[in-house]
């Protein structure tokens, strides 16, 4: 009897998948952090290039009065051009370390409210599983549902 009962409870189940990188990109808010995303990682780029054209300058003019100097001269100007190098480099790094955490900021509201419809949906539509259509190799129509329209219009009710 039991083994009789197995399929069909098999069948009952209902499984869906989505693409949340459609539902994603489909969003207002995701666009407007994309470009203040993006405007910070230009903003960085071009500070960082006025850092490097000015180091780069002074070591050119470095090199052009080198032989005049004297070694102490010499001495004081290398340092200070290495500790110059040497800023440039922390400031990249702090200015990636920014950025991701910039990055993380904006995105990870837009990311949890994603989550939040795809369970909703899950629950109201009574789904045993969903699945991420890009990790999945092969989705079986017929047995599964593409929940993504239904995602886009759960995030609508959210609003």
């Amino acid at each position: 009897m039991l083994m009789l009962l197995a399929p069909m409870a098999t069948f009952a189940q209902k499984f869906g998948h989505v693409d949340t990188q459609a539902v994603i990109q489909s969003l207002p808010e995701f666009s407007r952090a994309n470009g203040e995303i993006e405007a910070l990682g230009k903003q960085y780029e071009n500070d960082l290039k006025a850092s490097q054209d000015e180091l780069q300058r002074k070591a050119e003019e470095y090199d052009k009065n080198k032989s005049t100097m004297n070694a102490t001269k010499q001495q004081e100007t290398e340092a200070s051009l290495q500790e110059m190098y040497t800023r440039i480099q922390q400031q990249a790094a702090q200015n990636q370390q920014d950025f991701q955490k910039a990055q993380q900021d904006k995105l990870q509201p837009i990311f949890t409210k994603v989550r939040q419809a795809i369970e909703a949906v899950g629950k109201a539509g009574g789904y045993v599983y969903i699945m991420e259509v890009g990790s999945v190799l092969y989705i079986n129509d017929t047995l599964s549902k593409d929940i993504t329209s239904e995602v886009k219009s759960q995030l609508a009710k959210m609003k």
